[in-house]
């Protein structure tokens, strides 16, 4: 039974890794990888020297950290109101309304941001009904980052509320029954029972993150939702890995700078996970 797993990983997650030497070579395909010629360090230097550099890190870096700081306590927040609701048919309704932006498509959740806040969508309609001139807000580069997170915490904070609630379902009943009997309140009962029954799945998930900081979000409605003229905030890491690999055909640098990012999110993961096990005794490994 091990064997088609380990398979699975040498043929699609190892043996690809043969591939990377592009990010050392003057790559060329007519060529090959092995007759393409060395370049050593040369497409880093020229990535790290390149005017893109600190606007890349920049955007890559708020992105996450925005995400971090409003996307990963949301689900958490709404795990805990959840549980606090006694009438099973509205916690179901709810719970419900909040899963289901999940299965909507990146690309169908991109047109409706697009759709919603055009110069005549809904959200300038109602902002019109108040007398505040109409804009497009997708063209405005001060937006980006705010379109982007809130679409996000939208789409994701009822499926991630799932593994907090299975971790709330997992704590003692007893100790909730004690505190009762001892005069603690709802919020006292979430404050010393439930939040530290879940900090460690909290602390998990945390370190996961880390790992996928420098991934600068999804690539994916990143390209749906930007345009040439919000690049100076949207533009990320993994955005210009693709137009510098697949649109410009420049394979060498873009493995280069692929290569760069999963770096320092390799850093970064084992960083927090070191730390987390320092202070709570909690770690991936």
């Amino acid at each position: 039974m091990l064997l088609p797993v380990i398979l699975y990983y040498v043929i699609f997650m190892y043996l690809p890794m043969y591939g990377l030497q592009i990010a050392f070579k003057d790559f060329s395909p007519a060529k090959g990888i092995w007759g393409s010629a060395w370049v050593g360090f040369g497409h880093f230097t020229s990535f790290y020297e390149s005017y893109y550099f600190w606007r890349l890190i920049r955007n890559t870096v708020l992105i996450s950290v925005y995400e971090l700081i409003f996307g990963f306590p949301a689900p958490i927040l709404l795990a805990l109101l959840l549980n606090e609701i006694r009438v099973r048919l509205f916690k179901n309704v709810v719970q419900s309304i909040t899963y289901l932006p999940h299965f909507i498509s990146v690309v169908v959740v991109s047109g409706m941001m697009i759709d919603f806040l055009s110069s005549d969508g809904i959200v300038n309609q109602l902002t019109g009904l108040f007398g505040i001139p109409s804009e497009s807000f997708l063209i405005m580069p001060e937006w980006f980052r705010s379109i982007y997170v809130a679409s996000g915490i939208w789409q994701g904070v009822g499926w991630g509320s799932i593994i907090y609630l299975a971790a709330i379902a997992g704590i003692d009943p007893s100790l909730y029954e004690v505190a009762k009997s001892d005069g603690a309140g709802r919020f006292r009962q979430i404050w010393h029972i439930t939040i530290p029954g879940i900090m460690p799945t909290i602390m998990i998930m945390l370190i996961l993150r880390f790992g996928t900081l420098m991934a600068g979000g999804s690539m994916e409605k990143i390209l749906l939702l930007y345009n040439s003229t919000t690049y100076e905030t949207a533009d990320v890491i993994s955005t210009f890995v693709y137009r510098r690999g697949l649109l410009q055909m420049d394979y060498g640098f873009s493995a280069a700078i692929g290569l760069f990012n999963n770096v320092l999110n390799f850093i970064l993961l084992v960083s927090a996970n070191k730390f987390s096990r320092k202070i709570n005794n909690t770690s991936l490994w």
